[in-house]
């Protein structure tokens, strides 16, 4: 039996107040209720068909990741059991239940967080281009997938849907949100990466680069959005990877490499996916699921 893909909410008593790539937000009194969709998108370009699971699955590793890493930062996640939601919630449990996440409402810093421990992606294209990333000073020579000597970040400013984020330097940031809040977001980011990048190493996944949202709630900064998924992330397996390639994934360049093999335009409108790539997808999510958190679906 295949299961229910969800492309998209309709929850006609709640009030939706975004629609993301791939989640649906929804303002219920204090808080906000984040469902996370099985749409995908690649290229900033949203797929027509779903990915079967990948709700359940994003919405599982971002719990996973919010318990693991609270140690260093509070995040918003106040539930996923729907039974805890508020009760305007209940007619659409079935739908809700096991992809959507009961969060604080913050006031959003407008920064995407990138944190890199290697090269590839934009960051390469930097790189080839001017010997840096995001204002940042790299040794010649580097080569795709190459480990860096530390982490870096990397940070790029947060666009409207169906906009490319801009990668940033520091300085550029500091000037959006200003010095403190770069500051004290860099350090929780490279903090967040390194903990999570040793972690998922025993695991068998090597987290090559991540990107992170924080927000304010009550004057206190903390984690939003997802955390460590396949979507914000790209994870390689560890016992693949080899430097100067281009790495297999367990997360959304698997499909963008399908893209780029038939000459996609990168706008849309989007091509169909053939079922093989849309199954290989989900085996691949499902197989980062039960790497990293142990949970199967």
């Amino acid at each position: 039996m295949h299961p229910k893909v969800i492309l998209q909410t309709n929850f006609t008593e709640l009030k939706l107040i975004k629609r993301g790539k791939v989640r649906d937000i929804y303002e219920i009194g204090e808080y906000l209720l984040i469902v996370s969709t099985d749409r995908i998108s690649a290229f900033d370009v949203i797929m027509n068909q779903g990915i079967p699971y990948k709700g359940i699955i994003l919405t599982k590793i971002s719990e996973f990741w919010f318990n693991f890493v609270q140690d260093i930062i509070p995040n918003h996640l106040i539930t996923t059991k729907v039974e805890e939601f508020p009760a305007e919630c209940k007619p659409y449990s079935d739908d809700l239940r096991g992809r959507s996440m009961l969060v604080k409402k913050t006031e959003v810093i407008p920064i995407e967080s990138v944190v890199r421990g290697y090269i590839t992606g934009s960051g390469m294209i930097d790189y080839q281009a001017t010997g840096s990333i995001c204002g940042i000073k790299l040794p010649p020579g580097l080569v795709e997938s190459e480990k860096l000597s530390e982490p870096i970040f990397t940070p790029a400013t947060k666009e409207e849907l169906g906009a490319h984020d801009q990668n940033i330097s520091e300085e550029e940031a500091k000037k959006v949100v200003g010095d403190d809040v770069i500051s004290f977001i860099k350090e929780k980011t490279i903090a967040l990466y390194r903990k999570a990048y040793e972690y998922a190493l025993k695991k068998g996944i090597i987290i090559a680069d991540t990107k992170m949202e924080f927000g304010k709630y009550n004057g206190e900064i903390i984690l939003i959005d997802e955390l460590l998924t396949p979507d914000s992330s790209r994870f390689w397996p560890a016992d693949k990877y080899q430097k100067g390639r281009v790495q297999e994934s367990f997360d959304k360049q698997f499909l963008r490499n399908y893209l780029i093999s038939i000459n996609f335009n990168r706008k849309p409108p989007a091509p169909d996916l053939p079922d093989e790539i849309i199954y290989k997808t989900t085996e691949k999510y499902l197989e980062a699921l039960a790497k990293l958190t142990g949970q199967k679906i």
